[in-house]
């Protein structure tokens, strides 16, 4: 048994169903590997992910992976989330953020405040790959400071008018569905923030073109522009002014299936990088009998199975029903300033090959970098950290 399956089988035990998520996890394996790197090299210089793909992805049901079987879907609980996310991470950056995104934050909401009428009407669609999610949030004022949000909802008769722009929305381009964070009571702070269910076709919104990205090439990113936007009353998600409150919980649990992501990509960094030291000679020897080389390889390791670790403390605090915000925060920081340093290890250990852009390594170097950013970054997981330490 390989290291990273092990692992994966790590965080399959903790799921209520075990053996249904290491089975599926390692369908998807396969799926990674014959599938999905096969044209990983095309989705990078293209900056998109084949239709059929896609399509595999539709009938492999990974859209679904965390909507209730009740509305089509797996029904998978954070540990399964965190299997899956594990071998997503061992091929293509932009495929495995649009179906972690997907079936993350853009879903959780609906999943967890939605009407009986909303979870019917959306997540069939969703779950089925019919129907891409997304997660609005961020402004240009507002990223980590909700307090400075500036997109508002005014409710009129029957619908709500939400006015504003959010940027760097994963998923934009191809979502059909927005649940979109917006302003209903200045004077509440962080609890007159509502969430709403947009649709792509409900007057006033629109989508900007796709952000060129330094990576996470194949899944796309623009910014979303909400002008005099006319949303039915029924669409508002959950009560009034629980939006940013649910917000946090949902990405407290993204940040673990982050770290999740990262241990994936560490393991293939890892692997490649053994099997380069075994076969590649210098000086009469193989890279792999040098004492300094071997250190460097060890530090990889350490720092990749420390995340791991991390991760499945997180996973079952959480799954515990505690608060787990700490332990979240924790894992999210190590794990992906983690990955940045072994990508960096790993081209130094490969020299001018792992430079070289056809090799595959410096591309997960560039990708890997917005880890230390998006659902919070490393800044905020240690100011919510030294918080807690900090608290009386």
């Amino acid at each position: 048994m390989t290291g990273s399956v092990a692992q994966t089988e790590e965080f399959a035990a903790l799921s209520a169903s075990p053996t249904e998520v290491a089975a599926l996890a390692a369908e998807v394996r396969r799926f990674i590997e014959g599938e999905v790197e096969p044209r990983s090299r095309w989705i990078e210089e293209n900056d998109s992910v084949p239709a059929e793909l896609l399509a595999m992805a539709r009938g492999m049901g990974l859209f679904g992976l965390t909507i209730p079987e009740a509305y089509g879907g797996i029904g998978l609980d954070l540990a399964g989330k965190c299997a899956i996310e594990q071998e997503l991470g061992r091929s293509n950056y932009g495929f495995a953020t649009i179906i972690a995104n997907h079936t993350g934050i853009s879903t959780r909401g609906i999943v967890d405040l939605g009407s009986e009428e909303q979870k019917r009407r959306y997540l069939p669609r969703m779950a089925a790959g019919e129907a891409i999610g997304c997660f609005a949030l961020t402004e240009p004022q507002a990223g980590s400071d909700p307090a400075a949000m500036r997109t508002t909802a005014v409710r009129r008769g029957d619908r709500w008018i939400l006015d504003g722009e959010k940027i760097y929305i994963t998923n934009a381009p191809m979502a059909d569905v927005f649940t979109v964070m917006a302003v209903t009571d200045r004077s509440a702070g962080a609890r007159g923030i509502s969430a709403f269910i947009v649709e792509r076709g409900f007057p006033g919104l629109s989508v900007g073109p796709n952000e060129r990205k330094m990576g996470m090439h194949g899944c796309g990113t623009a910014a979303v522009v909400m002008q005099q936007c006319e949303v039915p009353a029924a669409n508002l998600l959950g009560p009034e002014g629980m939006g940013y409150v649910q917000a946090l919980k949902t990405l407290t649990a993204g940040r673990v299936t982050v770290a999740a992501r990262c241990c994936g990509i560490m393991d293939r960094l890892i692997e490649r990088t053994v099997d380069y030291l075994r076969t590649r000679e210098q000086g009469g020897h193989r890279l792999a009998d040098y004492q300094g080389l071997q250190w460097m390889l060890a530090d990889m390791a350490v720092a990749r199975d420390a995340s791991r670790l991390l991760t499945l403390r997180a996973i079952r605090t959480l799954m515990s029903g505690a608060r787990g915000t700490v332990e979240a925060s924790m894992a999210k920081l190590h794990a992906t300033e983690a990955v940045g340093r072994i990508a960096d290890t790993a081209i130094q250990l490969h020299g001018g090959l792992g430079y070289m852009r056809d090799f595959g390594i410096e591309t997960v170097a560039r990708d890997v970098r917005i880890t230390r950013i998006y659902e919070g970054t490393s800044e905020i997981q240690r100011s919510l950290i030294a918080r807690e330490l900090l608290r009386d």
